[in-house]
Order: structure tokens, then C-alpha cells, then sequence
């Protein structure tokens, strides 16, 4: 299985990136046998950008969409800025064929200095990857800047609490697509559809 972590912090390092790290660990501590790659959206910025002005994709950019499209299941993260995620992550998905993620677990995830803006995984990500026609897991995670300075209480540190839920909800999103694909496909006699007309009138 190959889990893809798409990450659109800004700075290095960044709390975006911080939270797709912990999203990953606790993924891979249920599916261990996962493969893990990451897509720093901050290293195709120019790529992206080139992208949407000419329509076409370089190698580089090519490579991580190419990455995206052949998940098991993907760790999607950004910043919000202005309630919403950042442009260069909705650039990124803008050029990513639109179906590509059909039928692909994502978790949606997203960090802000607020937590005010914590609904923008509802009215923003979550429509954007329904869209794409993706599984969006249950639990989406929103990390404002108090969220990391925990007193390790688990009645009042929820993150690790949400990280962990929506961790475990994507690990049995993916083994259960994994499954679907690989299942067998039943051996059931075809009969073209002129032999049984044929079939009832000679009854």
C-alpha cells in the first residue's frame, strides 16, 4: 500500500508539516506495511504556477502528480489563511486530473493561528476532495497554535485524541479498498442478451 502525504506549509520548518508528520506516524503505527511518500507543494510552487498559465506539467510536477494519483490513501494538510486553504494547495489540486482521487481515503487536515478558522475543513477541504469524488474520512484534523502546547491531559488535549481517530479511520479506509481491489473476480457465465430473448420465445 502506498500512503502519499501532500503538505502545503510555507516555511521550514512549519506546523503544516508538523501535523502531516504526526498524521503519518500514527497511520503507519496501524498499517505498517504502508509505503510513505510526501509531496512538499512549497518545492513545486513555480511548477504549479507554470502549470496553470501553460496547461502543461514538467517532470518534476509530473512525478508528484503522478504520485498523488496512484495512493492507497492520502494525508492532505494545509494552512489556512482567510478561512480557507492556502492557493497553492488548491493550485496543486486544481491541476491534478479530476479523477484522479476517485474512490481514494483522504484525510483532510489543516493548521491556522486561530481556532476560529477550524471550519474551514468543513466549508472548504472537505467540499473540495467530495468534488474529486474522494473517500474523505470522518474526522477531519484542524491544529491551531494552542493545539501544541499540550499538558498531556487526554480530556483536554484532544489533537492527539483527533490525530489518532482520524489515523485509525484511514488505515481501515485503506485496507478496506486494498481489499475490494484485490478480491476476485467472480467466475459468472455472461449470456448475451439475443439468447435469452431468443430463450423466451421458445417458451
Amino acid at each position: 500500500m502506498k500512503l502519499v502525504v501532500v503538505s502545503a506549509g510555507l516555511s521550514v520548518p512549519s506546523s503544516t508539516r508538523l501535523l502531516a508528520d504526526r498524521l503519518t506516524a500514527a497511520t503507519t503505527a496501524l498499517v505498517p506495511e504502508a509505503e510513505v511518500e510526501v509531496v512538499e507543494l512549497r518545492d513545486l510552487a513555480v511548477d504549479i504556477a507554470n502549470n496553470l498559465v501553460t496547461g502543461f506539467a514538467n517532470a518534476r510536477l509530473q512525478v508528484a502528480l503522478d504520485t498523488v494519483a496512484a495512493a492507497d490513501g492520502i494525508i492532505a494538510v494545509t494552512p489556512v489563511f482567510s478561512a480557507s486553504y492556502s492557493g497553492l494547495f488548491k493550485s496543486f489540486f486544481d491541476v491534478l486530473d479530476n479523477t484522479a482521487l476517485a474512490g481514494t481515503p483522504v484525510v483532510a487536515a489543516a493548521t491556522g493561528g486561530t481556532a476560529r478558522h477550524s471550519l474551514a475543513l468543513e466549508h472548504a477541504l472537505r467540499p473540495l476532495f467530495s468534488y474529486l469524488r474522494a473517500v474523505v474520512a470522518p474526522t477531519a484534523v484542524y491544529a491551531a497554535s494552542e493545539d501544541w502546547g499540550g499538558s498531556g491531559d487526554p480530556l483536554t488535549d484532544t489533537l492527539p485524541t483527533r490525530i489518532d481517530r482520524a489515523a485509525g479511520e484511514l488505515a481501515a479506509l485503506m485496507r478496506g479498498r486494498v481489499a475490494v481491489d484485490s478480491a476476485p473476480v467472480s467466475d459468472v457465465e455472461v449470456v448475451p442478451f439475443a439468447e435469452q430473448l431468443a430463450a423466451l420465445e421458445k417458451k
